[in-house]
Formats: C-alpha cells, structure tokens, sequence
C-alpha cells in the first residue's frame, strides 16, 4: 500500500476551544436566520437504555456539545467542527456488521441485535494524540462479547477493524484531495481487544451515538490515543498477522500500531507529556495537565505489555 501523509497540523495551529466555540456559535445563529448548517443535533436519534457500571470516573464530564462537535472523524473533513457540520446525510440505518476471519462460527451482526447486547455506561477519559482530551460517558458493550460469539481460532492473534465507505454521504471521502485512503482501518492485538476496557459503543450521554462521534458503531480503547477508535465500522476480521492501519500507513514515523497513551515519548512534532482537557480553560493556558501513562488505566492494562519496549513499540 502507499504512504500516504496527513495534512501537517502544528500544535500551534490547532484551534483553541474558545475560539472555536464562538464559530459554532456564529454558525448556528446562522442557522436559525435560515442559512444551510447541518448540525450535529440532526444527527441526534432517540434515548438509550444501558445499566450502571462499575468502569466511572470520579471526573468532571466534558460538556456534551464538545464532545459532539469538536472532534476527529476524517471521512466528514479534516477540522475538528467539520463531522458535525457535514454529517447530517449520513445513514446509521440499517446497519450490520460482519465478524468473520479465522472464527469458528462467522456471522453478520445486525444493528438490532447489537442494541440488544449488555450495554452499559462507561465514563472513560479519552486522550487525542494532538493533545486534547475528553471524559466522556459512553454506553457500550464488551468487544469480547461478540468476539465470544464467533469463537476464535488458536492461530487468531489480532483483531483489524474497517469502516464504511460512502462518499455520497461522507464528504471527506470524495473528491480531488484525500487526506487518507478509503476505508480507514485499525488494529488491536487479540488480548488487547478481548480486555474488559474495550468496548463497541453504541452510545453517549444517554443516547444513541451521533452522526458525529461515529454512529451506529465505534470502538473505545481508552488506554490508546483516540484513532485508534475506528468509527462507523462494518467489519471486523480476526487475523494471524499484526493488520495493516490507516495511520501507521500514512506516515509511521508518527503513528505506530501500539498507540498507547505515553507521556515518555513524544509526537515527533510536539510534547505528549501534558494535556489539555476540554472544558477547563484556554487550550495553551496554566490549565494543562500531566499527561497519565495508558492514560490513565496502567493498574488495568500495563501487564498486557510486559517485556515489551513501549518507546520503540509507540
């Protein structure tokens, strides 16, 4: 496969919070006045049901208008407002997706039956690779439990996932300049996709995922840097060999195929050892904080890279 290189955004051209929000702000009084804005509350659908659980954080909640519309989603364009100004046509339903590879049962799972997993809330920090980050109560399920269900082979050791390709209804993935190539793809390792921290969600603050964040399905691995969290996915695969992905692809000296969460080791661009978390103020002010390791959830994962160099294994 070709490289392909990303866009080169420095740090310092990141849009502040602030900033941005008085844009949207100016966009969608726009809106009201009668001008073309399709927003990320079209995309909005009905509330979802999903028990208590024990993965919540004693954290402050981003606030559900950042979290839905200041985010990455490349297939809907490259700036951080563009999923929710561009995804208004997109068609969660229906939905399927396809689990096959080196299982003993493939199967098609459809968007009903997925709802109708043990879904429940998760409050996870997620932390973006650009520096920013987010506490976000998702609802979802364990992604072993569909893993469970095709029952994989001894000689599985991965898992990749692949999203939707539509142009007509994802803009990002049209035209002359394409930032990445189609579909977007990612990887885990099979311990890393069977532990209980990673789930397929399905949902957010009470209600099924928006067009923005990923609808119907995505996957969250709070330990790992957000892109690891394929969006609108279609398939997953269990496989022998490490999968290929997108990032890593397009330019691997930035993003390898671990993308944990490292404040020992930096971007080649910039720092990983602070974050800013959206929300709490200006986004290059005395409000950054320390970065954790795997974010946050060593205690949980760390034994799953024992003997492993996390610098060289970035």
């Amino acid at each position: 496969m070709p490289a392909y290189r990303p866009p080169h955004i420095a740090a310092s051209e990141i849009t502040p919070r602030d900033i941005y929000m008085s844009r949207r702000n100016f966009m969608g009084a726009a809106a009201a006045a009668g001008l073309a804005f399709a927003g990320a509350d079209s995309a909005f659908a009905a509330p979802l049901s999903a028990k208590p659980s024990a993965f919540k954080l004693d954290e402050t909640l981003t606030p559900k208008e950042a979290v839905t519309t200041y985010n990455n989603f490349y297939e809907f364009g490259v700036n951080k407002d563009d999923p929710a100004a561009n995804s208004g046509d997109f068609k969660p339903t229906p939905w399927s997706v396809k689990v096959d590879g080196m299982v003993g049962k493939p199967k098609d799972f459809g968007l009903e039956e997925l709802m109708k997993m043990n879904l429940e809330e998760r409050t996870y920090r997620m932390r973006c690779v650009e520096g920013w980050s987010m506490v976000i109560p998702w609802i979802g399920f364990p992604l072993s439990a569909i893993l469970d269900q095709v029952e994989p082979l001894g000689s599985a050791k991965y898992v990749s996932f692949e999203t939707v390709v539509r142009p007509e209804e994802m803009p990002g993935q049209k035209g002359f300049f394409q930032p990445l190539p189609w579909p977007y793809i990612e990887g885990l390792r099979l311990d890393e996709a069977r532990h209980p921290l990673a789930i397929l969600a399905v949902g957010l603050y009470g209600e099924t995922l928006p067009n923005p964040n990923g609808a119907p399905i995505r996957l969250v691995v709070p330990w790992k840097y957000g892109f690891k969290s394929i969006k609108s996915i279609v398939r997953i695969s269990l496989v022998e060999k490490q999968p290929e992905t997108t990032w890593k692809n397009a330019n691997a000296r930035e993003y390898g195929f671990y993308s944990n969460v490292n404040p020992a080791v930096d971007h080649p661009r910039w720092s990983q050892a602070t974050e800013q978390r959206i929300g709490e103020g200006g986004f290059f002010g005395a409000n950054r904080r320390p970065t954790l390791p795997f974010n946050g959830y060593a205690d949980q994962v760390a034994s799953l890279y024992e003997g492993l160099d996390l610098k060289a294994n970035y």
